[in-house]
């Protein structure tokens, strides 16, 4: 589990955990214009899909890097990221989501929850890491894989 100081400036481990940094999330996505990828791999079929958001901003610390994203295209089935939408950002120690218990703390990792549920790709991999609605799983939509990529318009 990650606290809210490391994914503000971001981190790197040798099992292939990756994130930019929510400081830089916000810098680059407010003073430019990207939009942002998931590529997805389903646990049940190993088949991979992805997802695409044609607007993706991240509003500064201030506002706990609220989520800004509209635009789904792809074929991951359901706009799973983008009921996201107007969230803030919440680790185990900064709980900024609008559930009654902690999802960051629950779900085992920081990100723009919603009621804890829909697309979960920070969370535990044994247990919640998850896209709802990928087509053809079986189990609730885990993941074996997700990559987020964030991309110049």
């Amino acid at each position: 589990m990650r606290s809210w100081a490391e994914y503000k400036v971001g981190f790197n481990d040798s099992r292939g955990n990756y994130w930019l940094g929510n400081d830089l999330l916000s810098q680059l996505t407010l003073t430019g214009r990207y939009k942002l990828r998931f590529d997805l791999q389903s646990r049940d079929t190993r088949r991979w899909y992805h997802a695409e958001y044609s607007t993706f901003r991240v509003q500064p610390e201030s506002f706990n890097y609220r989520l800004q994203v509209s635009g789904y295209s792809g074929n991951a089935g359901r706009d799973a990221f983008g009921w996201q939408n107007g969230m803030m950002f919440s680790t185990f120690d900064d709980d900024n989501d609008h559930d009654s218990s902690s999802c960051a703390t629950k779900l085992g990792g920081g990100f723009w929850y919603k009621n804890c549920a829909r697309c979960i790709v920070t969370g535990s991999y044994n247990y919640f890491f998850m896209w709802v609605g990928l087509p053809g799983d079986i189990r609730g939509s885990k993941l074996q894989t997700s990559r987020m990529w964030l991309q110049c318009k």
